[in-house]
């Protein structure tokens, strides 16, 4: 026979103590969610549905920020930077050209030394290629086309190399390399030209300090904007439509005649 053991293993009366807190720990989680359920803001609630949608490519819902100020970057624009990051490290100009991407869309820059001479705002042949493959991208999206001429902060003819300067400005000359470039696509490729626009800012939208050689050298620059918006059908076949004016809200003076016989009666 089996030997007993001497002495009972004694039962600890506090066992009871380890079972009541895991209820009251189940207990206060339960309330809790509850809690914070019965507080949600449904307008919150909503934005963030919405940007949920759009992130799994819903047609239906519109690009709608989950935060106020942070609104989720399009599938379309991931994309389209993917394809010209693709074609623009083919060129293999990582100096000269670069993209990057911003809220409105996505941006090719390309330094003025790959593009233009000293002070000029004419289109070197050396910078064909790299023209065409950017053409390249745009024929393939419906996208506008912004094309931005920006500067340093050295006035036009102070580097000396150009004796007698084309453009006594830096928004002059700004201007006319972002409409040479603009022209350039429109003269050589079948491109529509009301998705095209141009603008020059000078100095005054630098990506980089003006304070080094180097810094200066980035913001010297043309960029090819792509803007995330599409155009409408009609503007990719090249229909042009009527401007609609709206009225302001400002109620219009009554321009009728007065009755002369009305007043004549009030003077007597």
């Amino acid at each position: 026979m089996r030997k007993r053991r001497a002495h009972a293993e004694e039962e600890n009366p506090d066992r009871w103590v380890v079972s009541y807190a895991d209820f009251i720990t189940l207990l206060f989680a339960f309330f809790t969610a509850m809690y914070a359920i019965s507080r949600v803001d449904t307008g919150k609630l909503q934005m963030f549905a919405g940007s949920m949608r759009t992130a799994f490519r819903s047609a239906s819902v519109q690009t709608t920020p989950v935060i106020e100020g942070i609104v989720p970057i399009p599938q379309d624009t991931l994309r389209l930077e993917k394809e010209a990051s693709r074609v623009i490290a083919a060129l293999k100009m990582p100096e000269d050209i670069s993209v990057r991407q911003e809220a409105r869309g996505v941006i090719i820059s390309i330094g003025d030394n790959a593009l233009f001479d000293v002070g000029q705002a004419t289109v070197k042949e050396s910078s064909v290629s790299a023209l065409s493959a950017i053409a390249s991208v745009i024929t393939r999206v419906p996208n506008q086309v912004v094309v931005e001429g920006h500067t340093d902060n050295v006035p036009v003819g102070v580097s000396g190399k150009s004796a007698r300067p084309q453009y006594t400005t830096n928004w002059e000359l700004s201007t006319a390399r972002a409409t040479s470039v603009l022209q350039y696509f429109l003269g050589n490729y079948s491109l529509p030209a009301e998705r095209f626009s141009a603008s020059g800012y000078a100095e005054f939208r630098p990506v980089a300090s003006n304070a080094t050689p180097q810094g200066r050298t980035r913001n010297r620059r043309v960029d090819i904007v792509l803007l995330s918006a599409a155009v409408p059908e009609s503007a990719q076949k090249g229909e042009v439509r009527k401007p609609q004016f709206q009225k302001p809200g400002i109620q219009q003076p009554n321009l009728q005649q007065p009755n002369l016989q009305q007043m004549d009666r009030q003077v007597r």
